[in-house]
């Protein structure tokens, strides 16, 4: 048996006052829009087959053919959920975390879609991201 383990101990998903939705509403407004179809399919498929730490064992290959695509493909999908901060992989594991607060995101980047006006704002006056979030009442 492979020895289980959580691998980001500070971003498990909790449950909300409701109970476990499939995927936090967040993941809707904030990321969905980002991401291809096999992403969001992705998310969604390890959200319900996750353990209660968020954590899922399936292995890549099971996991393409549930979603039906190719492994270059399903690859590229969890590569984008990896690069929104959504999952964390390891072989063999895979963390749905829990979504980061609207503050603590990452600073867009630039030609990498729509910005945040405060972004945008900060941008033109010369401060970084995290700067204009320190300054931040």
């Amino acid at each position: 048996m492979i020895p289980k383990r959580v691998l980001v101990l500070n971003r498990v998903r909790q449950p909300s006052a409701t109970g476990w939705p499939l995927g936090d509403r967040r993941f809707l407004r904030e990321h969905m829009a980002y991401l291809s179809r096999e992403a969001t399919l992705l998310y969604f498929i390890l959200c319900a087959v996750a353990d209660k730490h968020g954590m899922s064992f399936y292995a890549d290959g099971t996991l393409a053919v549930m979603l039906r695509v190719p492994l270059s493909a399903f690859v590229q999908a969890r590569d984008e959920l990896l690069a929104r901060d959504l999952i964390a992989h390891e072989v063999r594991f895979t963390q749905v975390l829990s979504l980061l607060p609207p503050l603590a995101r990452r600073c867009s980047e630039p030609g990498a879609g729509l910005m945040q006006l405060g972004d945008i704002l900060r941008r033109a006056a010369g401060l970084s991201c995290l700067d204009g979030e320190r300054s931040a009442p």
